[in-house]
């Protein structure tokens, strides 16, 4: 679903939008997406914790699956239980590979209209979609009913304590009814064909709305009206991601991580524990009771900032393992990471030591997310 190309970069429908607006543009996954507007970073962070934040995140790819067999054929490359989703609820899962590694994350919804509503990663668009394609094709020959349909519509984040007050009037849903992980299609400030998913990553109460790329601008200018709303960029989605103790693709799970490693076993199914039938299977569901050899972790230290690839040491001075995200955390005023280290030091509170610019420099670990996280769960 590539936009307008501009010498290589691709370009979101908002993106005269964001240069309007002062953004910052920066190259992220083959396109050109705003890193931060006029304000400051922290001040960006502080204002989706405090108020309510719009997010441009068009650059992710949106599929539907359609057909009789989509629910068998989806299951088939992740280790959810869709099945078992009631309509117009959606879950976080992962496309895992035979080795047992992670291909992307991925949020599946099951639609009332009759498809698999399906958000993956922006950097890993091209690898999905050919995973999903190569599927296709290969279940269609044995008689199955599957097809795939790509998105070209814009996907914008509203995240944070205020989103409700922000949005309820321009929809005729009660957001009420609408708890974490559900979906609505819907008009959205007389934006027809909307579909608005109670979901995020930052840890507030949020939104992702998919509307048609004809509507996207109108509807960030209503959105902007409101002076509770400030537009974000890629610099605070991190950070905020980041205290919310979720992952990033290619940075803090990839496909030499496994689900049990990256402490994602929550997201595989109970049934397909049972069935093993999703990709890489005998190697991860034997590690969910044998415990692997590394596990991914919160860690909490102040002092210099800590960032990927930083090494982690244990209070002896032997490397245990490896930072794979980190920042200065705006909320707690020290510094957030995480990463892997030796299944013996994964207990919270170890203390251990990260080395920072040939220095060493305490931290502890610590349980995540960070931030306590806001998600509204129902009345």
């Amino acid at each position: 679903p590539d936009r307008i190309v501009n010498g290589s970069l691709k370009k979101t429908a908002l993106f005269d939008f964001h240069r309007q607006h002062g953004g910052k543009m920066v190259e992220f996954a083959g396109w050109s997406m705003p890193v931060q507007y006029k304000e400051s970073h922290i001040a960006s962070h502080m204002h989706a914790r405090q108020h309510c934040s719009l997010f441009d995140v068009s650059h992710m790819l949106q599929t539907k699956v359609h057909g009789k067999d989509r629910v068998k054929f989806i299951e088939s490359l992740i280790v959810g239980d869709v099945a078992e989703l009631k309509d117009n609820q959606g879950t976080l899962s992962l496309f895992t590979n035979e080795k047992g590694g992670i291909m992307d994350d991925l949020i599946v919804t099951k639609a009332s209209q009759g498809y698999l509503y399906v958000v993956s990663n922006a950097g890993c668009a091209d690898k999905d979609s050919a995973h999903m394609m190569a599927k296709v094709k290969e279940l269609k020959a044995t008689g199955y009913d599957v097809d795939l349909e790509f998105l070209d519509e814009s996907l914008i984040a509203l995240q944070g304590p205020s989103m409700v007050r922000v949005l309820q009037p321009g929809l005729s849903d009660d957001l009420r009814k609408l708890p974490f992980m559900t979906s609505t299609l819907t008009t959205v400030f007389g934006i027809q064909g909307c579909r608005v998913t109670r979901c995020g990553y930052t840890g507030e109460d949020g939104v992702e709305i998919s509307v048609p790329c004809s509507g996207v601008v109108p509807l960030a200018e209503r959105l902007l009206m409101d002076d509770e709303v400030r537009l974000a960029g890629l610099g605070a989605r991190d950070s905020l991601r980041l205290e919310a103790g979720l992952c990033l693709y290619g940075n803090d799970i990839d496909e030499n991580t496994t689900p049990v490693e990256a402490s994602l076993v929550w997201t595989i199914g109970k049934r397909r524990r049972q069935t093993k039938d999703f990709p890489g299977a005998d190697i991860i569901v034997p590690q969910i009771k044998a415990k692997p050899g590394r596990k991914r972790v919160g860690l909490v230290s102040t002092g210099p900032p800590v960032r990927q690839h930083t090494p982690i040491l244990s209070p002896n001075g032997r490397v245990i393992g490896e930072v794979t995200s980190g920042c200065p955390s705006p909320c707690l005023k020290q510094n957030v990471a995480m990463g892997y280290v030796e299944t013996g030091f994964s207990k919270v509170g170890t203390p251990v030591q990260v080395e920072v610019r040939k220095k060493m420099v305490d931290a502890v670990i610590s349980k995540m997310p960070f931030v306590t996280t806001n998600y509204y769960s129902g009345q």
